[in-house]
């Protein structure tokens, strides 16, 4: 089997490069080792910037965000037993989207199949090869039958423990890492939100964030020690918690009932540079990871298949190759951004095992800098909305 661009992973990263490459007339197969139902289970991220949704919009797959998502103008910070609210839309014009990253999946899926693509799962064993000569190709097995894709480029989107970072020789790449010395335990429950945008909480006793998922479904988390372990917290414990750690409005409030899903998950910033090994190139989580403190990474992904489509429509449209030699500098500028931000949103929220008081001092006088301050409150929101493509 041939085509023209062979992406590796079926996640949202994958599947938007798969359709925007095939609106604009470039053939694609998509191979993922798991099956579709696997890779909808998996609950991720639910924050979408406007470029993300526009994105989806170009593809004919955004007519279920608009008439499901939440669109919110702001956000509010807690500290000190008080909220206050930081106006994004007011500062920047722009607003962002509640729509989880499951939906995202679904609709793309739906989409690639509403338009015939291929789409391989259960792809066992693949491994991209060649890729640093012009005939680059992919092997995998199905149903215990060797198959090889024969391709022009290869598009890594498999995530961050996929086969394709992994196959690039470990003196061609670099990577940057710092890991958070504590997790997120969340819970999603069949409740109406607390508020109606998200709550960032900084508390004495550990971060606390309120999100949503719908107006009756909603998604809470605490910071928690990395060893922690989910039989630890059973509901009642997680609610007991959550209050300590919200002002008395927000207590009053609260809607408890029984969790639907529960994780903990640790926090990490990593990047890999660079981003294109010959004729393969990386995109989303294969690249980089961000904590979800600035809700990010889905978002990240959707900017690098932006610039990724365009360099290759450029290639085959003007056979050009400044797309494609351009494309990770100029995706890694943007990802860089967004480290910092996301760095900084978790530096400024969390407690640390070392901040001490002083540390903690720092931290609220950051807060109240922040909401007091209308240059400080813009940038802010500039980074959260979402810098420009």
């Amino acid at each position: 089997m041939r085509t023209k661009v062979a992406i590796i992973g079926a996640g949202p990263a994958g599947l938007l490069l798969g359709q925007l490459l095939h609106a604009y007339g470039i053939d694609n197969v998509i191979l993922e080792r798991q099956t579709p139902d696997y890779v909808l289970g998996r609950i991720r991220a639910g924050l979408l910037e406007e470029g993300t949704v526009a994105l989806l919009d170009e593809v004919g797959a955004g007519e279920r965000a608009h008439r499901e998502g939440l669109v919110h103008e702001g956000i509010e910070l807690a500290f000190g037993g008080a909220r206050h609210r930081i106006a994004m839309k007011a500062a920047t014009g722009k607003t962002v989207m509640i729509y989880g990253q499951t939906e995202v999946t679904l609709d793309l899926m739906n989409a690639r199949k509403a338009a015939g693509l291929t789409s391989i799962y259960q792809a066992a064993d693949v491994m991209p090869h060649d890729f640093d000569t012009d005939h680059p190709r992919v092997s995998y097995r199905r149903d215990g039958v060797a198959h090889e894709l024969a391709c022009d480029f290869i598009a890594g989107c498999d995530g961050s423990h996929g086969v394709s970072r992994a196959s690039v020789k470990a003196s061609a790449i670099q990577t940057f890492e710092r890991i958070y010395p504590f997790g997120w335990l969340g819970i999603l429950s069949e409740t109406p939100p607390v508020s109606h945008e998200l709550i960032y909480s900084n508390h004495a006793r550990g971060f606390a964030l309120c999100t949503m998922r719908s107006t009756h479904r909603s998604r809470y988390y605490l910071q928690c020690p990395l060893e922690d372990r989910i039989e630890q917290w059973p509901d009642d414990r997680f609610w007991d918690e959550l209050k300590r750690r919200l002002d008395r409005k927000a207590v009053d409030d609260l809607v408890t009932g029984p969790s639907i899903e529960k994780s903990i998950a640790p926090l990490r910033s990593f990047v890999a540079e660079p981003m294109r090994f010959g004729r393969m190139f990386l995109a989303g989580d294969a690249a980089h990871i961000v904590p979800p403190t600035g809700a990010k990474g889905l978002n990240l992904a959707a900017s690098d298949v932006h610039y990724l489509s365009l360099a290759f429509r450029e290639f085959y449209d003007e056979r050009s190759s400044a797309g494609i030699d351009g494309y990770s500098a100029k995706a890694l500028s943007r990802v860089w951004k967004a480290v910092r931000f996301s760095w900084w949103m978790t530096s400024m929220l969390h407690k640390f095992p070392d901040q001490g008081e002083f540390g903690a001092r720092i931290q609220l006088a950051e807060l109240d800098y922040l909401v007091s301050s209308k240059a400080a409150s813009t940038s802010l929101s500039e980074n959260y909305v979402g810098l420009p493509y």
